[in-house]
């Protein structure tokens, strides 16, 4: 009950800021049909809306680590969770209470990009049901990233650390606007070392039904999952109970 009490509060406290969320949702969109304009003039196989979609459904989620990360920062400095510190929550609840909302509106958020993509005539197949699956996975490591930076940052300062920094990280690291092969090196190998290229790679083996290469792509993403997700509870635990 404790648990969901505070999640009813975390999603009415996002919905509450619309504009925020408008945008989350709104401009990966228009970089759907603004890379989509461009291959219908300029044919680009990486362009095409069956290797695109995934790459925009993967950078939309960034934006949830920064829903997360600064809901947690506001709730510190205006003492809210110091408050809170003082009830029969333990860890889990605010930890549970703060991650459960934000799954359901990630797999919102990409479903929205599934629908604007039939819509620019990605072909409609239950592979794209299995792809809205694997969200979950992913959104946990964003929403993790978030939890992290929240317990860490001001509210300031996670909007250049998830605002700034990760978007960029999850466009350029993706091969979504660019094919990593053709840069090569040490970009490379960076981005292979990361998980956001796996995540794109992960949703287009499932969005295309073919198993080659999914479960290396898997692992990768899980493993950085179960870490962030790891460091994130440390964190968060070992600050509350300085509090």
């Amino acid at each position: 009950m404790r648990t969901y009490t505070f999640s009813v509060r975390t999603a009415k406290e996002i919905l509450r800021d619309p504009l925020t969320l408008f945008f989350g949702i709104g401009f990966p969109l228009v970089l759907l049909f603004l890379l989509s304009a461009i291959q219908a003039n300029i044919p680009v196989s990486l362009f095409e809306i069956a290797n695109l979609t995934p790459g925009i459904v993967v950078f939309g989620l960034s934006f949830i680590a920064l829903f997360s990360a600064t809901l947690i920062s506001k709730d510190r400095s205006s003492s809210l969770l110091q408050r809170l510190y003082t009830t029969p929550m333990k860890a889990r609840d605010f930890l549970a209470g703060y991650i459960l909302p934000l799954i359901p509106i990630s797999v919102m958020q990409s479903a929205v990009c599934f629908i604007a993509a039939i819509a620019l005539k990605l072909p409609i197949s239950v592979n794209i049901l299995y792809s809205l699956l694997l969200i979950v996975p992913i959104s946990l490591f964003y929403i993790s990233i978030g939890l992290l930076c929240g317990s860490l940052l001001n509210d300031k300062q996670v909007g250049g650390i998830c605002g700034a920094l990760l978007t960029n990280l999850s466009a350029w690291l993706s091969g979504t606007w660019f094919d990593l092969e053709l840069v090569g090196g040490t970009f490379k190998k960076l981005a292979y070392a990361l998980p956001f290229v796996h995540a794109v790679e992960m949703e287009k083996c499932a969005l295309l039904g073919t198993f080659d290469g999914f479960w290396g792509h898997f692992t990768y993403v899980a493993v950085y999952t179960v870490a962030m997700l790891a460091l994130a509870i440390f964190v968060f635990t070992k600050k509350m109970k300085q509090n």
